[in-house]
């Protein structure tokens, strides 16, 4: 309870200091659409791994609060960026998507492969950490992959109203410049 309890407290925390860098409340909730990939990616690494839900692993999926919003939140700040600089949401989402990959994919690769050695029984403490790092080893790998999808599809939803204006103002454009 005491670990449940935590982890609400660190989504809480993690949501207020971006809504204070972010300066709005929209896109850090789009970041955190990221979090339950990170759920479901932990508890299927730990029933893959047959590791027992230990207090090293809550300990894992308190981590992946952190690692996993790291990795929405690259994307969303290049998405903020894009936009100041006269891209609509949909290109700066593609901007982003395409720009922001090669960094998220290396930083999970590279987290994935240091925890490995301690997933797999290498090392003095694994018996006991070995199910922190099946938990985020599970949980980076299907939220990386999720979070290129998932973290997009909810910022234009988020901001549907403004990214429909954007795109009906592009198609009298679009048919002007082509005539």
């Amino acid at each position: 309870n005491d670990m449940l309890m935590a982890m609400l407290i660190a989504v809480g925390m993690v949501y207020i200091v971006m809504v204070i860098a972010f300066r709005e409340g929209r896109a850090p909730l789009a970041v955190l659409f990221s979090l339950p990939f990170a759920l479901i990616g932990g508890l299927a690494g730990t029933m893959i791994a047959r590791e027992p839900i230990s207090v090293s692993s809550l300990i894992g999926f308190l981590m992946l609060i952190g690692i996993v919003v790291t990795n929405a939140i690259v994307l969303v700040e290049r998405v903020q960026q894009q936009i100041e600089h006269g891209l609509s949401i949909r290109e700066a989402l593609l901007e982003a998507g395409g720009t922001r990959l090669r960094p998220i994919l290396m930083t999970a690769i590279a987290t994935i492969c240091a925890l490995t050695p301690l997933a797999i029984g290498l090392g003095g403490g694994s018996i006991i950490s070995s199910g922190l790092a099946v938990v985020v080893i599970g949980g980076l790998a299907s939220s990386t992959i999720l979070t290129l999808v998932v973290v997009p599809v909810m910022y234009e939803l988020l901001y549907f109203k403004r990214s429909r204006k954007q795109r009906t103002a592009a198609i009298p454009a679009a048919a002007e410049a082509a005539a």
